[in-house]
């Protein structure tokens, strides 16, 4: 008996997490935050490292956090989220969250989906061209995150970035580097 209570807990935390992450963008004021005029969508899979965000109660002491994105045939995102947790060499904890287009016109608007039937706000907000730096935001501004198919990027780039996550609304004191190790 007490195994299947234990069991449930990590569960419930998950499930009151996503509702939080879904319920809270409408008590918000915020105006609606733009997103790029258009994502396509095969350049923009693959591995995305977080280089900084304002971290969800999942990300708290993540190491080497890796969002990585395959197009599934019937149009949905396949998500793998994993991390080390709170060490270079600690636990690998993996998620597998599922995107859903909610813009079809710009690919920029999605609902990711942690657990059914829920789909938390996931907006693509900045894009380069050369499909290097994204930036993910929410209408209510509680969570963001600067991602580069690198590990590291120049502290330019990253300055450049953090001033666009501020110019969107964020608070700039919020936003957290990630660590990440060097990797060859």
């Amino acid at each position: 008996m007490g195994k299947k209570i234990i069991n449930l807990i990590p569960r419930a935390a998950v499930l009151l997490c996503a509702l939080t992450v879904t319920l809270l963008p409408a008590c918000s004021s915020h105006k609606p935050m733009a997103t790029v005029e258009y994502v396509d969508l095969p350049r923009f899979m693959g591995d995305w490292y977080v280089i900084a965000n304002i971290p969800t109660f999942l990300e708290k002491d993540a190491f080497n956090p890796v969002e990585s994105y395959q197009l599934n045939a019937d149009g949905s995102i396949a998500t793998t989220f994993s991390f080390n947790q709170s060490a270079f060499d600690g636990e690998q904890k993996v998620y597998h969250p599922r995107g859903f287009i909610g813009n079809t016109e710009t690919n920029a608007e999605w609902g990711m989906q942690f657990i059914w039937p829920i789909k938390a706000d996931y907006r693509i907000v900045y894009l380069d061209e050369d499909y290097q730096y994204t930036v993910i935001g929410r209408n209510s501004r509680d969570y963001v995150w600067i991602m580069a198919r690198t590990a590291q990027i120049p502290d330019k780039v990253y300055v450049e970035l953090r001033d666009f996550v501020v110019s969107l609304g964020y608070s700039a004191e919020a936003l957290q580097k990630a660590p990440q190790a060097v990797r060859d």
